[in-house]
């Protein structure tokens, strides 16, 4: 990975920090220069179960399924699968692509600092819990659920560019990636004579937008 290491002097400015939230990004579509840097980098899932590769098969039924007798045919009926149910939403965590990038300041003044994605890479869909039903039916239910607009991947692309002020002494770091929204809810088994089975809980994280995180220390 190439760290910029340029340092391109300018009249004293002083560089704004918010204190206490989250790293700054931008999207593919605004590369411009950050206003706000962390002073961590950014909050990663704490799941020790976490699986970074979401079903893209729907789990069999539980078995206890023949114990649930079809309806007849003047009843109406459920239909028989599992479903997925969100409950609560809660911030985004990014997940870097490749290495992150830093740049120390070794002047007097502010300085520019500069960087290039230059690695690919698509991130998916993460799970820790029984999510029972594809990562693409979660997708739209969380979609639908609160009103943000997710997917089963994203893909962070080479030569996105992003700068940010360094003050001096300082060094700046950068990480390109995905940030994925977490959400909480659970999976559930409806059978055809619309009983429920019992409730799977299930935290994910889907891909909510390309960008990148900066800090500095």
């Amino acid at each position: 990975m190439r760290t910029s290491m340029k340092a391109l002097l300018a009249p004293a400015l002083a560089v704004a920090i918010l204190a206490g939230t989250g790293p700054a990004f931008a999207d593919d579509t605004t590369p411009t220069a950050t206003e706000t840097t962390a002073t961590a980098p950014p909050d990663q899932p704490e799941e020790s179960d976490l699986a970074e590769d979401a079903p893209d098969t729907t789990a069999p039924a539980p078995s206890d399924a023949a114990n649930h007798p079809a309806n007849s045919p003047d009843r109406p009926g459920c239909d028989q699968g599992w479903y997925y149910y969100p409950t609560s939403k809660n911030k985004d965590y990014h997940r870097g692509v490749g290495a992150s990038q830093a740049n120390y300041n070794g002047t007097s003044h502010v300085a520019k600092s500069s960087f290039t994605s230059e690695v690919a890479g698509t991130v998916g869909v993460a799970v820790s819990g029984e999510l029972n039903v594809k990562a693409s039916v979660a997708v739209v239910e969380i979609s639908g659920k609160f009103g943000v607009t997710v997917s089963a991947s994203l893909t962070a692309k080479i030569g996105n560019t992003i700068s940010a002020d360094t003050p001096a002494h300082k060094t700046t770091y950068a990480s390109y990636g995905v940030y994925r929204l977490k959400t909480y809810g659970y999976s559930r088994y409806t059978y055809v004579d619309c009983g429920k089975g019992a409730k799977k809980n299930v935290t994910i994280y889907t891909p909510h937008r390309v960008g990148w995180a900066i800090w500095e220390s």
